[in-house]
C-alpha cells in the first residue's frame, strides 16, 4: 500500500467513486487503502468458497468411501455367518446320520441279545446245577474220607 497526502486521497476517492457506481457516499470518504482492503477481503472470499467446495467434495467422497467400506464389511460379516450356519447345519445332519446308525445298531444288538436270552438262561441253570453237583461231590468226598478212615480203623483191630 502506498501512502498518499490529503489532496491525492481526495482525487483517488473521486476516481474510485466514478469507477464504482452504487457505492455509498460514506465509502467515498474512506481512504484508498480501505477500498483495497475490502477488495482483498472479497478476493479472499472467492478462493475460500472454492476451497470449502473442494473440501466438501473431498469430505463427501471420503464419507462415501467410509460408508461403502462399512457396508461391505457388514455384508461380508453376514456372508460369513451364512457360511458358518450352512457348515453347522451340515455337521448336525452328519451327527443325525451317526445317531440314526447307532440307534439301528443298538436295536440289532438288543434283538440278538433277546435271541440269545434262552441260551443264556440255560447256561445260568447249568451253572447252578454244576455248583450244586460240585457241593455234592465235596460232601461225597468228605464222606468217603470218613468211611475210609473208619475202614482203616476197623482193619487195624
Amino acid at each position: 500500500m502506498r501512502s498518499t497526502s490529503q489532496p491525492e486521497a481526495a482525487r483517488g476517492q473521486g476516481m474510485a467513486a466514478a469507477a464504482a457506481e452504487g457505492v455509498l457516499a460514506t465509502h467515498r470518504e474512506e481512504p484508498v487503502r480501505d477500498d483495497v482492503a475490502v477488495e482483498t477481503a472479497e478476493e479472499a472470499k472467492e478462493p475460500a468458497e472454492a476451497d470449502i467446495n473442494e473440501l466438501c467434495r473431498d469430505m463427501f467422497s471420503k464419507m462415501a468411501t467410509y460408508l461403502t467400506g462399512e457396508l461391505t464389511a457388514t455384508s461380508e460379516d453376514y456372508k460369513l455367518l451364512e457360511n458358518m450356519n450352512k457348515l453347522t447345519s451340515l455337521k448336525y445332519l452328519e451327527m443325525k446320520d451317526i445317531a440314526i446308525n447307532i440307534s439301528r445298531n443298538l436295536k440289532d444288538l438288543n434283538q440278538k441279545y433277546a435271541g440269545l436270552q434262552p441260551y443264556l438262561d440255560q447256561i445260568n441253570i447249568i451253572e447252578e446245577q454244576v455248583a450244586a453237583l460240585e457241593q455234592a461231590a465235596y460232601k461225597l468226598d468228605a464222606y468217603s474220607k470218613k468211611l475210609e478212615a473208619k475202614y482203616k480203623k476197623l482193619e487195624k483191630r
